[in-house]
C-alpha cells in the first residue's frame, strides 16, 4: 500500500522544490496530478466556495475531510490539508490528527489565527497567543501513530503587519514544538519579505523546511524561490479561479446566444471527460463481467447436459 506521507517526506529531502497545486474536488486532483505537480493542497477556500460558502470556519472537520478524502482517493498524489486553525481546542486538534491520518492524508496545515479564521487576504486578523499555538503543534505530534505523517504550521505574522521579528520569534517556538515545517505567509505584492524571512531563517542555521503560497506576489518563480532556500511552493487558489472565470464565460455565452456552437470549440470533449475519469475502466469491468457470465452458464448447460445423458 502507498505511504503518501513517506513520499511527501522523501520529496522535501530530494526535490530543489515541490511544487503544490490547490485542488477542491477529485477532478481538479486528477488534472493536477496529469499535469506534474508533486502534491495536492485540499484549499479550504476552494473546497469552501465549491460549497457555495465563505472562508471563514464555517465548514465543519467532517465536511472539509470528506472532500479531502474524495481528494485523496483521486489521485496518486500526497494530499496536504487545509485545517484552518485545527477546528477549536486542543483535543479538536488531536481528533483532526487521527482522523486525518487515518484517511491516508500525508500532512495537515493549521494556522495560528483566532477561531473562527478570517480568510488572509481579508482584513482584521487577530493572531492566537503563540505559545499556546505551539502547544497544540505539540499535541498534534503526540497524537499521531506513524511516523510519516506530517504537521505544517502556518505562521500569519506578516499577514497581520506585526513584521519579520514577530514571524521569526513565533516559527522558532513553533519548530521547537515539532512542526514538521514552516508555511510563511505574505499577501504582499511582492516576494520580498517572504524572501527577507528565508534569508534571517537560514542565518540562524534552521533547517527546518520553509513553505510559501504565492497568490498575491505571483511574479516569482518557483526557481528563485528554491534558490532562497524555501522548499515548497503551493499555488492554492489559482485552479479554483481559473474554473470559475471559465464557467461564468461559458455560461454567459450560451445565455446571450441561445447555443453552445459558438464556445464548443473552447471546451473539452466529452471524450476527455471519460479520460480523466477512466470511464474505459468501467467498459473494461463490463466486458470481463459479461466472459464470466457466459463462462459459467456454458459450464452450468454442460454440467446439466452430462447428467441427462447418463
Amino acid at each position: 500500500m502507498q505511504n503518501k506521507a513517506k513520499d511527501l517526506r522523501d520529496m522535501f529531502a530530494a526535490k530543489d522544490i515541490v511544487r503544490v497545486i490547490g485542488v477542491y474536488n477529485g477532478l481538479s486532483a486528477k488534472l493536477g496530478e496529469k499535469h506534474g505537480f508533486h502534491a495536492l493542497w485540499a484549499s479550504g477556500l476552494a473546497i469552501s466556495a465549491s460549497y457555495g460558502l465563505p472562508d471563514a470556519s464555517i465548514l465543519t472537520m467532517t465536511e472539509l475531510l470528506t472532500t479531502a478524502n474524495v481528494i485523496n482517493k483521486a489521485s496518486t498524489l500526497p494530499v496536504i490539508a487545509d485545517c484552518d486553525t485545527g477546528f477549536g481546542g486542543v483535543n479538536n486538534v488531536i481528533h483532526m490528527v487521527r482522523e486525518y491520518e487515518q484517511a491516508g492524508i500525508a500532512a495537515v496545515c493549521i494556522e495560528d489565527k483566532e477561531f473562527p479564521k478570517r480568510n488572509s487576504f481579508l482584513e482584521g486578523h487577530l493572531l492566537a497567543d503563540a505559545h499556546e499555538f505551539a502547544a497544540k503543534i505539540q499535541a498534534a505530534k503526540k497524537a499521531q501513530t506513524t511516523p510519516d505523517f506530517m504537521v505544517i504550521a502556518r505562521l500569519e505574522s506578516l499577514i497581520a503587519g506585526k513584521g519579520l521579528q514577530d514571524a521569526l520569534y513565533r516559527a522558532n517556538i513553533y519548530a521547537r514544538a515539532g512542526a514538521d515545517a514552516i508555511l510563511v505567509h505574505s499577501k504582499a505584492s511582492t516576494p520580498a519579505e517572504v524572501l527577507e524571512f528565508a534569508a534571517a531563517w537560514h542565518a540562524q542555521g534552521q533547517t527546518r523546511p520553509l513553505v510559501v503560497v504565492p497568490t498575491t506576489y505571483y511574479t516569482v518563480t518557483s526557481s528563485e524561490l528554491a534558490a532562497s532556500g524555501i522548499q515548497m511552493v503551493i499555488y492554492a487558489n489559482q485552479a479554483l479561479r481559473a474554473s470559475v472565470q471559465s464557467t461564468d464565460q461559458v455560461l454567459a455565452s450560451i445565455q446571450v446566444m441561445g447555443t453552445t456552437a459558438p464556445i464548443e470549440k473552447e471546451i473539452v470533449p466529452v471524450a476527455d471527460i471519460f479520460a480523466l475519469t477512466e470511464t474505459e475502466q468501467i467498459e473494461r469491468e463490463e466486458n470481463w463481467f459479461s466472459k464470466i457470465v457466459a463462462r459459467t452458464k456454458n459450464q452450468s448447460n454442460s454440467h446439466e447436459q452430462n447428467g441427462v445423458n447418463r
